[in-house]
């Protein structure tokens, strides 16, 4: 795999093994290139999905796995429309939640998750969700993705989320590297500036979105694809 600029690429990634990725410079200039390219975060900008508080925006965490974002959102507005505190939830029935978050999918074992998260919340926090990944991952239902999600959106705090598009992104470009999306997550926050960490997802969900796609990406005018180990290495075939 090609390197630029005579440099040495910083090693290693989640899982331990030794990989190139980008140097220290070369991660600077990428998140220096998507900050002029890609729209950052917006005023206002709330929880996943729109939720307006970080229970809701939980809850909808756990509804949009593998779910599409209109179903997702349905989902959430006919549950919240019944119930809207965990303790509100809990005196639902379980058939009366199933019912209310069917157009999601996953029906059965979402109503679970979303039953166990509540109990929690209400046992372990009095019913407040609390503000640090590690109190937010201890709870039913809540990963890596979702705490971060709700730390940045809710809670204002500087995270980069990581969803398939982030995820995508860091591997294909040497940004960082992990076999699944928490893998990823734990090396982007290693190796991203504290200044880019407030409006990284952003960036990298639109580039990952409008540019570096699953399917058939615009490498060609790609702003960055100068420094992506991905396209190098087809321009060194």
């Amino acid at each position: 795999m090609a390197r630029s600029g005579g440099k040495t690429p910083d090693r290693g990634s989640a899982d331990g093994s030794e990989v190139d990725l980008l140097s220290v410079a070369e991660v600077e200039e990428l998140y220096r290139t998507l900050a002029r390219e890609m729209p950052g975060r917006v005023a206002g900008a709330k929880g996943p999905k729109g939720q307006p508080d970080a229970f809701r925006a939980c809850v909808s965490c756990i509804l949009s796995a593998q779910s599409r974002d209109d179903r997702t959102a349905a989902a959430s507005r006919a549950l919240f429309r019944r119930a809207r505190t965990p303790r509100t939830v809990l005196s639902l029935s379980a058939a009366e939640i199933v019912e209310a978050i069917r157009p999601c999918g996953l029906y059965n074992r979402k109503a679970r998750s979303i039953h166990r998260f509540c109990e929690a919340l209400l046992n372990r926090h009095g019913g407040r969700v609390p503000d640090t990944r590690e109190a937010l991952m201890a709870l039913p239902g809540i990963g890596r993705k979702c705490a971060d999600i709700v730390l940045s959106f809710v809670f204002d705090q500087d995270t980069i989320a990581v969803d398939t598009h982030v995820h995508r992104v860091c591997n294909r470009t040497g940004l960082a590297r992990g076999r699944s999306e928490p893998q990823t997550a734990v090396a982007l926050e290693r190796r991203t500036p504290a200044w880019a960490l407030r409006d990284g997802h952003f960036w990298l969900i639109q580039f990952g979105r409008r540019v570096c796609s699953a399917r058939s990406p615009g490498c060609d005018s790609c702003p960055v694809n100068h420094l992506c180990h991905a396209y190098r290495a087809t321009q060194c075939q």
